[in-house]
């Protein structure tokens, strides 16, 4: 194994620095700090992320997850049943001004929603990916993963509950309409993009 191989990012890695970009926005935030304007796009940026994220797990991680752990299938259900919760919670967030009581509400139930499912994701399931899964494998679903993650939905569309999300990414028409929405009403849908709104 070459010098650069080793240091090539698996899955857990891109979906690692997923996660502390997601915490990095809730915590400015909670903090109250801001302009209404500056807290309703950095809402938006990390619903399109969670959004990106979600889908991209649902593709390829969950299903290796399966595969690979003997309980795999308890803890996809488990995560896919967090995500749809969560996606909810975004549904209603998505259109609140910050002014709203409910705004501040809903962000600290899909705050707690989150942080308990990144808790469970790093302390549990990746580990174990991480051992049950060869290094390449792992490898190419970071490739796949940051593929689906420029294709997947910015917008949440939940599924109804009494059947599991549809894959999002063999439906890829919700991405595209996501982001020509996005584009012609100014949504912001990265951190990247939200600065460059304020040069």
């Amino acid at each position: 194994m070459s010098h650069h191989e080793s240091t090539e990012r698996d899955v857990v890695d891109v979906l690692t620095a997923d996660h502390r970009e997601v915490e990095a926005i809730f915590v400015e935030l909670e903090s109250r700090q801001g302009t209404p304007k500056r807290r309703r796009q950095l809402a938006d940026v990390v619903i399109a992320e969670l959004v990106r994220h979600s889908v991209a797990e649902e593709a390829y991680v969950y299903p290796a997850a399966r595969k690979a752990l003997p309980d795999g299938d308890r803890i996809a259900e488990h995560e896919i049943s967090e995500h749809a919760e969560a996606e909810r919670t975004m549904k209603e967030l998505e259109s609140l001004d910050p002014s709203d009581s409910r705004f501040d509400e809903l962000l600290a139930k899909l705050t707690r929603t989150i942080r308990h499912h990144v808790q469970d994701e790093e302390s549990d399931l990746f580990p174990r990916l991480r051992a049950a899964v060869a290094r390449e494998e792992l490898v190419e679903l970071a490739g796949k993963v940051t593929a689906a993650k420029k294709v997947a939905p910015t917008r949440p569309h939940p599924a109804a509950p009494d059947h599991p999300p549809a894959n999002k990414l063999l439906a890829p028409g919700a991405g595209l309409v996501d982001r020509m929405r996005d584009a012609l009403s100014g949504r912001p849908t990265s951190m990247a993009a939200l600065h460059e709104k304020q040069h």
